[in-house]
Order: C-alpha cells, then structure tokens, then sequence
C-alpha cells in the first residue's frame, strides 16, 4: 500500500507539499498540485482516515442515545440519523437508555471513553439527576426534551401545543368528561402535554376528574393497566388523550378487553403514533411530530458545535406539531353524560 511519502517522492515534492494538495491547507502551484494528484492516482494512494483524524483530534464519532428503542417512535429518529451523519462525513454510535436513568449515566460516560466528537441526546432523568460535568468538553444537542437549566442546544416540539391541539378536538367534539395517559411528570414531554390538556380544559371552566390522570410511564403495558383501571370505574371518562403513540396502543387493547368500543363509548386522541398504526382500526386521531426533520435539525445543530461554526449562542429550535384527525374521536352522545 502506497504512503504519502511514496506519493512525495514519485512526484518530486516534499509530504508538506502532499498534505497541502490533499487538504487544501495552502497554495499550492497548478503545476506542483498535477503533479501530487497525478502520482495520487497512479499509486492509487488512499490516505488513512484514522490517521487525519488522530492529526485534527477527532474521532468522526457522532453518539446518538434514545429513550426506548422498543418504542417505533425513536426506531425512526435513528432511521434518519443514520442518513444524516453519513452525509456529514461521520459515523454513528448508538445507545438505549431504556429510560433508565442509571442506565443513561453509564451511556454518558461511556460516550466520553469512545472519544465522540458529539452526541444527541434523548435525555431520561429529573433536571436535578444531571452534574454539569457530564456534558463538559463535549458538543451536545438534546432531542425531544429537554433538561431545565441545561445549556445544552435543543431540537424538541411544542408540547403544550401537542397536548391543547388534541383535547380542543376532544372538547369540539362535546366531550367534558375527559381522561389522560401521560408519561412520567420529570420528563418535559409529559409536563408540556399534560400542561396543554389542563389549560385547554381550563379555558372551558372544566378540570379533569380525581383519578383520569394517570402515569403510564411512556409504555404499553402500562398505559394498558391505567386505562383498564380508568375506564373500570362508574364515572369513567367519555374520552381519553393520550400522551404518546405506544401508550395508545396500551389504551386501546385495555378498552376493547373491557367490551368497550372505540370511538363509540370512548374517544381517543393521542400525541404521536407508531409504526403499524395506521393499520389499526380505528385509525388514531393524533398530533404529530416531523421527526425526520426534528432529527436533522438536531444533527445539523451538533455538527456546528463540533466543527466550531461560530460562538452561536444556545439554540432552542421547537417544531409546531399538526394535528391529524383519525377514526378513533366521536361526538360525544347525548346519553353519555
């Protein structure tokens, strides 16, 4: 295999005089530069990547952390990360957290040892579970929450907009006695949603009953246990918003083991889907995110950080969510009270 100093000195020129045409680090004479691309091509020389990145201090690495990788939702945020990065130039390393909180300490810490020049992050924990260190001396993009007092760049939607968007369809529609699936209250996402629903109802002169709010930790057999406890009860609610796509998945299994029938005795809106959902009958009435956009906001934030494109200041991009009307919500009957 040819090195740079073979290339040197087929074309008569120093390795300084190589790197500088390969690189394009300084001028070079056209005569010079033919000459270095001429003995380039015909050593059929390759540099070694490894070795510009040892020079230049980085690794190529782009680290890529998700909250749930059973959950189709974030199956598709890697789908587009992978397109992504390799049109950047780098690789991507992938993490699951599982929405372990401990298990998210390790990622991190691992994600320095591997030496990733930056990494996004679907973060899993309470504001107060992070140290400031963990996100020191590396560029770091937070994707679809967000961490209160972090200085880390985010990339998320409007999930108060989420949230009131589909109850205001759930209160068109007549419904007032209206229950939630939300996910855990330290997470952004499930504070902003919960946040939407409460004052969407609020502008109304309504508030959900005692006991139709209720954790379903993000997952389907939580979400399934909630609403079948929910909907088990005399003064259950004629409608349920549910705070992500997995969830509603649990919720629907739950109604239609009680006998139940959707959209006839309960309506169901919820905030994002998943992939086969659409096969679903009824399709889900929902508001959803454009995660291939959302993505590539995130890594195309990263890399500026990593490349040093200027001292931008902190960049909080939020996405609108868009609201897409399904089977599964119904006026609400006369008789349901």
């Amino acid at each position: 295999m040819a090195t740079i100093k073979d290339v040197a000195r087929k074309a008569g020129v120093s390795t300084a005089t190589v790197s500088a045409v390969m690189n394009d680090t300084a001028f070079v004479s056209p005569e010079l530069r033919a000459r270095v691309v001429t003995a380039i091509r015909e050593l059929r020389y390759e540099p070694s990547q490894a070795a510009r990145n040892l020079r230049r201090n980085r690794s190529q690495l782009i680290a890529l952390a998700v909250a749930d990788l059973s959950n189709p939702f974030y199956a598709r945020i890697v789908w587009s990360a992978e397109a992504a990065v390799a049109a950047w130039g780098y690789s991507l390393v992938l993490f699951n957290s599982d929405e372990k909180p401990d298990t998210e300490r390790r990622i991190l810490s691992r994600i320095r040892t591997l030496g990733c020049d930056g990494m996004v992050l679907v973060p899993v924990g309470a504001a107060n579970q992070y140290q400031s260190h963990e996100f020191e001396g590396i560029a770091t993009v937070l994707l679809g929450r967000s961490i209160e007092g972090n200085s880390a760049d985010t990339v998320t939607i409007d999930n108060h907009a989420a949230g009131r968007q589909a109850v205001d369809y759930l209160l068109d529609l007549g419904h007032r006695r209206i229950g939630s699936v939300t996910g855990p209250m330290q997470l952004s996402t499930s504070k902003g949603r919960l946040d939407g629903m409460i004052d969407a109802m609020a502008a109304r002169g309504l508030a959900p009953q005692p006991g139709h709010v209720r954790s379903g930790e993000f997952r389907e057999e939580a979400a399934y246990s909630v609403a079948r406890d929910m909907m088990g009860s005399p003064d259950r609610p004629t409608a349920i918003y549910v705070a992500n796509g997995v969830m509603a998945i649990g919720v629907m299994r739950a109604i239609a083991d009680l006998g139940l029938r959707c959209p006839q005795d309960v309506s169901i809106a919820s905030t994002d889907t998943v992939a086969g959902a659409g096969g679903l009958k009824p399709r889900l009435t929902r508001t959803e995110h454009p995660i291939a956009d959302m993505t590539n906001e995130a890594l195309r934030l990263l890399v500026d950080r990593i490349e040093e494109r200027g001292a931008e200041p902190v960049r909080n991009i939020i996405f609108q969510p868009a609201l897409i009307v399904g089977e599964s919500c119904m006026p609400l009957r006369g008789d349901a009270g």
